[in-house]
């Protein structure tokens, strides 16, 4: 049994960061790739596959708690959130979790207690990774989408709260929101002034 793990959000200013863990059933689903590759529609059809076939669990570390941890902290309290939860769906642990990036939660995080791997580019060469990614960056967008309702100016619609000029431009206009990230400098230079 090996678990596939990536996160969404980690260098926007806005937002949760999201790290799902996935299970891929055997036949697994075809198509898999890196979510950042796919458009949204393919990216849509391939997250209901796997949520069909594969099992599945995310971790959602909220903003107060990325301002407390940094967003390497809480990157990796997500990862092993989202591991626990699925083992506790499965009722058994994994041989293994694959880690897309160049570091494991393993040593950084107490709870984590699974062997793990780190894969550099892991999202584009293995599918459980590549699986992990299209499931967190789906469930990311839509709390961002979500978000956006209550905080029309910043277009996080579009943008899921990254740094891009029409958000900058909200931000020196509106000011920060509870959903921003105040460790993040250009939040953080908002708040100053």
């Amino acid at each position: 049994m090996i678990f596939g793990v990536d996160e969404a959000g980690r260098g926007p200013l806005a937002g949760p960061v999201v790290a799902a863990a996935v299970l891929l059933s055997k036949p697994r689903p075809s198509g898999l790739d890196d979510s950042k590759k796919l458009n949204a529609a393919r990216r849509a059809e391939l997250e209901t596959i796997i949520k069909r076939r594969c099992q599945w669990a995310v971790g959602v570390v909220e903003v107060e708690d990325i301002d407390r941890l940094n967003i390497f902290g809480a990157t990796m309290l997500a990862m092993t959130l989202a591991v626990d939860a699925l083992c506790a769906k499965l009722g058994s642990e994994p041989m293994e979790v694959l880690i897309d990036g160049n570091m494991t939660p393993a040593g950084r995080r107490p709870e984590w207690r699974w062997p793990a791997r780190a894969i550099v580019g892991g999202d584009a060469i293995e599918p459980c990774i590549s699986a992990a990614s299209i499931i967190a960056k789906e469930h990311r967008d839509r709390m961002m989408n979500a978000a956006a309702q209550q905080h029309p100016h910043y277009g996080w619609e579009k943008n899921k709260g990254y740094g891009t000029p029409d958000h900058m431009a909200a931000l020196q206009v509106h000011g920060p929101t509870p959903l921003h990230r105040k460790s993040f400098a250009p939040v953080a230079q908002m708040l100053l002034l």
